[in-house]
């Protein structure tokens, strides 16, 4: 969907005094950077496949004077049984500059206060019982992740009750990245029994696998059946004797000298003389059945014509099967289980028609709500999962939504509600948890994570020499760390029953990313930055367009890349009398500045605003631009015509990581299975959008513009005196004094003018 041509914003009333507060100052988030909570960068940078579940080995009971955990008997391995758990086959080579798992590392000392302190317990006399060793676990992981809030607080802190009816909700940064950019937003939608809070976030592809491991769907879970079956096999007397083996010997023997037209060897005639002696032996023998007969004289046929071809020559035979008999048996079989209780330590999910949250922005007071019910219909396929205790989570699948036929923008949407009331905000992220994804605010050190998984993907550095390498190494130091932790917890592992040990693995993964993840960064970096020019990752880190943390300072949290934000005054004069412009064909200003967001389709759907008012929503939603906002890169115009906001200085924009542009309207497309998708024409390079020819070209923003922080525009065209007044006076109750560092007088004009 281009603009201009089209509209992704059309009128729509709001009361342009509906906020009644200026936007909040922007969180100061310039701490220093030190360990935090982390996943592998692939997910979101290189396409790798998300994060396994984790597999319970069965392990004995009972252990009898356990080896050291540091020198396993001669012939046993104490981490065999974990390999599952450790998600690999065999212990990984050491990587990069990490120890191997049998030497202390400084990163692992607190784990070692645990292995002494569980060894004095049980040199007194009084071995933990598994309960208290998984007790002992929890406070350790609880201790870590209580020290490392200390000392990397998040960067965007959860509201304990986001606040009421506030159309675009708060949003936040969750760790690792198992969520597109991290992000998350919680809303608190207004309704007669209260508030509705609910967090509403987009899950990676790569992490769907984990998300469904926690779910017990319909028909998906199988049990084991016996079933009478007809099947195709050989007689047992053909395996014994191997006829149909020792006949095609023969037949390939010659086939090869017939095909390339040579003469038949020593070799080629003694295997068919092998064949016929054991074929002739099973026919001359008088106590064989009428099968296994048939079976023999199916071989001795095609020996005859091997025979043929061995004295005449002539063209490739036709292609000899095996003799096989139809038989009935019984089999073994798994089929669906369409219903019943939910697997242990599983939610009950069911499976539904898609559909969207149907909320209300009212035009009179600009506050939202919803009755926690009403949904509006959407093609495709959602789960409803029950997480218990009045809470719910709706998530709309890859797997089961085709993009040939369904709407691709809503693949990986995930909502998660809490009952009906205030103050759910960080239990509503922590319930992320029952979903097996990561559930606590995002640190200053996995910012720089995100932040660089961002870059590569803007940049398109994913193939740049030396980064799969690093992408490895990374991945192999957290392996280790897992290694490390595993080893010194042996014992008490080994006493877990299953649920038990599946939790433990869980927060020792967990513990691992903590420790190893600076590690990473550092590594990651370090390839991010000879890609792209640099010495060093110390020299890029201290280039002064490195910005590892988000803008936080509005409506919405955007991540930003270097080679822009680095090169601002080369992007300004790529782009010199050029503009970057959305069209509201008619659209009202006054509404669109009266929630301060150009939004995208389905930002808009969940704000309340409702559909019907671009020109192509239905459309965009199949090619997956309905996440997305449109601008035009045009010509700078010297008579701009009314309800248009124009960037004349593109680089306010082209400084975030999350837009991609065609130069031509191909509805924003990014379903590869869409006729207007061509792979070949999506550009994300500055430099090349700077040039863009094509009248109707069209630049993706994600989610959307905040309007009145940062990225406002620098022009907002009014159609008349009036209306520019009407939206000036709104501005200033507000206490909207300034948009994008310019006086709102400034900013503000109309057709007049010009």
């Amino acid at each position: 969907m281009g603009t201009g041509s089209k509209s992704s914003h059309q009128s729509y009333a709001v009361s342009p005094t509906a906020l009644a507060e200026a936007p909040a100052a922007p969180l100061d988030i310039t701490g220093a950077l030190a360990s935090g909570e982390g996943t592998d960068l692939t997910g979101a940078a290189a396409g790798a496949a998300g994060e396994p579940a984790f597999e319970v080995p069965e392990l004995p009971e009972s252990v009898v004077e356990p080896a050291s955990p540091a020198e396993p008997p001669a012939g046993e391995d104490p981490l065999a049984e974990f390999d599952a758990l450790l998600g690999a086959e065999s212990e990984p080579e050491p990587v990069g500059s990490a120890a191997p798992p049998e030497e202390e590392t400084p990163g692992a000392s607190a784990e070692a206060e645990g292995v002494v302190a569980e060894g004095e317990l049980q040199s007194s006399g009084e071995e933990p019982s598994a309960e208290e060793a998984m007790l002992l676990q929890t406070e350790d992981v609880e201790e870590v992740q209580e020290e490392e809030e200390e000392t990397d607080p998040p960067l965007t802190p959860v509201p304990a009750a986001p606040p009421v009816g506030e159309p675009t909700g708060t949003p936040i940064l969750v760790g690792g990245d198992d969520f597109i950019n991290s992000e998350a937003t919680l809303v608190a939608y207004d309704s007669p029994d209260g508030p509705r809070e609910v967090l509403l976030t987009h899950i990676s592809e790569e992490a769907e696998e984990k998300l469904l491991d926690a779910l017990s769907i319909p028909g998906t879970h199988m049990e084991e059946i016996q079933v009478e079956e007809e099947v195709k096999e050989r007689l047992d007397l053909d395996k014994e004797k191997k006829l149909a083996e020792l006949t095609k010997t023969a037949v390939s023997s010659v086939q090869h000298k017939l095909k390339d037209s040579l003469p038949m060897s020593d070799a080629s005639i003694a295997k068919h003389q092998a064949a016929v002696d054991a074929v002739s032996a099973v026919l001359n023998d008088p106590s064989i059945s009428d099968d296994e007969k048939a079976m023999a004289q199916h071989y001795m046929d095609q020996l005859d014509i091997v025979k043929d071809k061995i004295d005449n020559g002539g063209a490739p035979m036709p292609w000899m099967d095996a003799y096989e008999v139809t038989a009935t048996k019984m089999v073994t079989k798994q089929i669906p289980v369409p219903d019943g209780d939910p697997e242990p330590g599983t939610l009950a999910a069911t499976v539904r028609k898609a559909s969207r949250i149907k909320a209300n922005l009212d035009p009179a007071t600009g506050q939202t709500s919803w009755d926690g019910v009403t949904r509006s219909a959407a093609n495709g396929t959602e789960y409803e999962i029950d997480m218990g205790d009045g809470w719910k989570a709706v998530y709309r699948p890859y797997k089961d939504n085709d993009p040939a036929n369904t709407e691709f923008s809503l693949r990986g949407q995930l909502e998660v509600h809490a009952p009906a009331g205030a103050g759910h905000g960080k239990d509503l992220v922590e319930r992320l948890e029952q979903l097996h994804l990561m559930h606590k605010p995002m640190t200053a050190a996995e910012g720089e994570w995100t932040y660089l998984a961002n870059n590569i993907q803007a940049q398109g550095l994913e193939g740049s020499a030396g980064m799969k390498a690093a992408m490895e190494t990374a991945q192999g130091l957290q392996d280790l760390q897992v290694q490390e932790i595993v080893h010194q917890r042996m014992e008490s592992l080994m006493g877990l029953d299953s649920d038990a040990l599946q939790t433990a693995m869980k927060r020792i993964h967990l513990e691992a990313s903590q420790k190893v993840l600076p590690m990473k960064v550092e590594v990651v970096r370090d390839a991010v930055a000879k890609a792209s020019g640099f010495s060093s990752g110390a020299e890029l880190a201290a280039s002064p367009g490195y910005e590892p943390t988000p803008s936080t300072g509005g409506k919405w949290l955007t991540w930003s890349r270097f080679d822009v934000t680095g090169n601002k005054a080369e992007i300004q004069s790529a782009f010199k009398g050029r503009s970057l412009s959305h069209n509201l064909n008619g659209g009202d200003l006054a509404s669109l500045l009266g929630t301060g967001v150009l939004a995208s389709t389905e930002k808009r759907a969940v704000m309340g605003i409702g559909g019907g008012l671009g020109m192509s929503e239905q459309a965009d939603k199949m090619t997956g631009g309905a996440n997305s906002v449109f601008l035009r890169v045009k010509k700078t115009p010297a008579k701009p015509g009314g309800g248009r906001l124009i960037w004349d200085d593109p680089s306010v924009l082209m400084q975030r990581s999350d837009y991609y542009a065609y130069n031509g309207d191909h509805y924003g497309a990014i379903n590869p299975a869409h006729h207007n998708y061509n792979a070949g024409a999506i550009t994300r390079d500055p430099m090349k959008i700077a040039k863009f020819s094509g009248s109707s070209n069209e630049i993706m923003f994600r989610n959307g513009i905040d309007l009145l922080g940062a990225e406002a525009p620098s022009r907002i065209v009014c159609h008349t005196a009036a209306e520019r007044s009407s939206i000036l006076a709104s501005l200033t109750a507000r206490g909207i004094t300034q948009l994008g560092g310019k006086p709102v007088e400034d900013v503000l004009c109309t057709e007049a003018d010009y």
